[in-house]
């Protein structure tokens, strides 16, 4: 027998009777009384924050977290394409049970071949954790705890063959038509968005991005070159949270594929840590992942060439906040700015389109 769909399109459909058939999925029996709105922010999805009560039932979640496409119209077709979302909501129904890392508990998800989806989480709170913001400047300790979490989510599906048979859409038809269209749009989307960054960008590092654009698709296979594994793809600070032990979290699953580890690490300290701090402690720090990864069982890493890759992959953090700025509306201005000016920092304290082959 078919589920009733979850799906909505719109905030104002987030109703009692549509709780009520979420409920009726985990939790029969159970009757929903009211739903309350808490907060709606928008970006490349909608994201709504509700408060549920139930009829004398105190051990269900009241906080849920809800997400759905975007209501700016240009976002959601930038996200459809891809099937971001989609993708999301895939992860937590199969994947989400063999990755190693703290992530948020799922209630259901459900999505159709076109672009409707409906992605039910618990918000937070009820794992008695807090989300980061995208502009949050971390502190060395926290930046070591992730990328240990970084390093044990890698290590688990180093070069696996699980990534050929079970999980093999991780790094299907829908993945490379978003590698494609990033190829294609490159040059145009880059433009803008540096038109846009303006001063936030020195003028070399605007004309060695314009060269990176022309030059992605060769680049992008040379970035995939390395040892394959399940990667993250979006680690700024906002998609991080922290429980009450200050134990970090990976949130926001939509960019989720098969990548080298290495990029992971370099996304998240090019836009989470002060670009000063960074300089002065991401040799130690990528030695520390690599520590992790052997410990959990990876072999046959030579430190220099894991840093010459991460000086490399250093060139898509930057491609990924211009290509935002270029967009519009996916990220609020103020943490715009601060991970742009930490980006930018990054590719030329690296030369890292140079390395990347730019």
């Amino acid at each position: 027998m078919e589920k009733p769909t979850i799906i909505v399109s719109r905030v104002d459909q987030l109703t009692v009777r549509w709780a009520q058939t979420v409920v009726d999925q985990y939790a029969y029996g159970a009757r929903v009384q009211s739903v309350a709105l808490l907060s709606r922010d928008i970006g490349t999805t909608t994201r709504v924050q509700l408060k549920v009560e139930y009829e004398g039932d105190e051990s269900l979640a009241r906080f849920w977290f809800v997400k759905l496409p975007s209501e700016m119209m240009w976002v959601r077709w930038i996200t459809a394409l891809p099937r971001l979302l989609q993708t999301e909501i895939r992860f937590y129904q199969q994947l989400q049970a063999h990755v190693p890392v703290s992530q948020p508990t799922v209630i259901v998800g459900q999505h159709t071949a076109g672009w409707a989806s409906t992605l039910v989480l618990h918000h937070l709170k009820e794992q008695n954790a807090q989300p980061g913001k995208p502009g949050d400047e971390l502190s060395i300790e926290q930046a070591l705890k992730v990328v240990e979490q970084l390093a044990i989510l890698h290590a688990k599906f180093w070069d696996s063959e699980q990534l050929n048979t079970d999980f093999r859409w991780l790094s299907g038809r829908v993945r490379r038509l978003e590698d494609f269209l990033g190829s294609i749009l490159a040059v145009p989307l880059m433009k803008l968005g540096l038109y846009r960054a303006d001063k936030l960008v020195s003028e070399t590092v605007k004309k060695q991005a314009i060269q990176y654009a022309k030059n992605r698709r060769k680049i992008m296979r040379f970035l995939a070159a390395g040892p394959k594994t399940i990667v993250h793809h979006d680690c700024h600070p906002g998609n991080l949270f922290w429980n009450a032990q200050g134990a970090p979290g990976l949130l926001d699953w939509q960019m989720v594929r098969v990548g080298e580890g290495i990029g992971d690490v370099a996304y998240f300290l090019a836009t989470a840590l002060a670009p000063a701090m960074r300089n002065e402690y991401e040799n130690q720090i990528v030695k520390h992942y690599q520590h992790f990864l052997e410990k959990n069982g990876v072999q046959e890493l030579v430190a220099d060439d894991l840093f010459k890759r991460y000086q490399a992959h250093l060139s898509y953090p930057f491609e990924a906040m211009i290509i935002s700025q270029a967009i519009g509306g996916m990220m609020a201005p103020e943490c715009s700015r601060i991970l742009i000016e930490r980006v930018t920092a990054a590719v030329e304290d690296h030369n890292a389109f140079a390395v990347a082959g730019a």
